[in-house]
């Protein structure tokens, strides 16, 4: 049975906008979720569009197989986006897709269903686990991991200033019992700082923290974008949602590295067109207006960047 949990999607219009949607074209949504931007999507494609999504989520599969259920030009499959390439060659699209949408990060209904234990502000098992049939918990990772580890963890993927003082905390409080469900920790987390941001949970840079190292979200991310050089078209369009810093720059500077083109050295006189830039900048980032933000206050982070493959 598909979740009852709801999702906004963020920067909707932007992101189809900047995918410059052909009707007949093929498109890849890689992060799935619950299907809004694969809604937008397939309101402006035609009968002879085609759709595919991915998510490592079997809530989210099981959501759009009933969401889009009898919908021919859909298909959804479980899986990483880290095995984009290898998903769109079975459907026969290598080098032929128009677009493809990367909306980065946990959704909300993922943040919303306690069970997932993806949130600091619910009470649930400690998991964190964007597939929750393949590795290891959250709380069966705080369990083993070494103080160093934990600390380099939630200062490298969480930017947390009191990353080995919670640490040290987190071994402390697990060798009296185990460190099990979310509100513990975050209580823990939050008897460790001595001060937070204003208006930010001390919590939130941890949980951060620990659900993009268990997920390895930046080490898919980073083998992701370069297999979109092969996926994609000559004209084809790559749209990427971002919501931290961490994300974004890793995505920034691989378009910009693609803009640029091939290496040289820098007093060697070559054209731009010698430098074989494989993608082009399509405007600037874009961030959610004061009407989207106030609707849905998650979008405040989020970034978009659109690129274009090259011929």
């Amino acid at each position: 049975m598909a979740s009852h949990f709801t999702h906004r999607p963020v920067l909707l219009d932007e992101a189809l906008d900047g995918l410059n949607i052909q009707a007949d074209g093929y498109y890849v949504d890689a992060t799935f979720g619950r299907g809004g931007h694969a809604a937008g999507i397939l309101r402006r494609l035609g009968p002879e569009g085609r759709l595919l999504a991915v998510d490592k989520d079997p809530e989210a599969v099981r959501a759009g197989l009933e969401r889009f259920a009898g919908e021919p030009r859909f298909s959804i499959v479980q899986d990483s986006f880290s095995k984009l390439e290898q998903r769109v060659r079975r459907q026969g699209w290598l080098g032929r897709v128009n677009g493809v949408l990367l909306d980065l990060g946990v959704s909300s209904p993922q943040l919303d269903d306690a069970a997932r234990g993806f949130s600091f502000r619910l009470d649930g098992p400690l998991d964190m686990r964007m597939d929750p049939e393949r590795g290891i918990s959250a709380a069966q990772w705080l369990a083993t991991a070494d103080e160093k580890e934990i600390a380099r963890v939630l200062w490298e993927y969480g930017e947390e200033r009191f990353s080995r003082r919670i640490a040290r905390s987190i071994v402390a409080q697990r060798a009296r019992s185990p460190i099990t469900t979310t509100i513990r920790l975050a209580r823990l987390i939050a008897e460790s700082v001595p001060r937070s941001e204003p208006g930010k949970d001390p919590a939130t840079r941890s949980f951060q923290a620990i659900r993009i190292y268990l997920n390895r979200e930046l080490d898919e991310l980073r083998q992701t974008l370069p297999q979109l050089l092969s996926v994609l078209a000559p004209g084809g369009r790559l749209a990427v949602i971002s919501f931290h810093s961490l994300e974004d720059r890793i995505v920034k500077r691989f378009i910009r590295d693609e803009a640029r083109g091939d290496e040289f050295p820098p007093d060697l006189p070559v054209t731009r067109a010698q430098l074989r830039p494989r993608l082009r900048v399509v405007g600037k980032a874009r961030r959610a207006g004061s009407e989207e933000l106030a609707a849905n206050p998650r979008a405040r982070s989020a970034v978009l960047r659109i690129a274009e493959r090259m011929a």
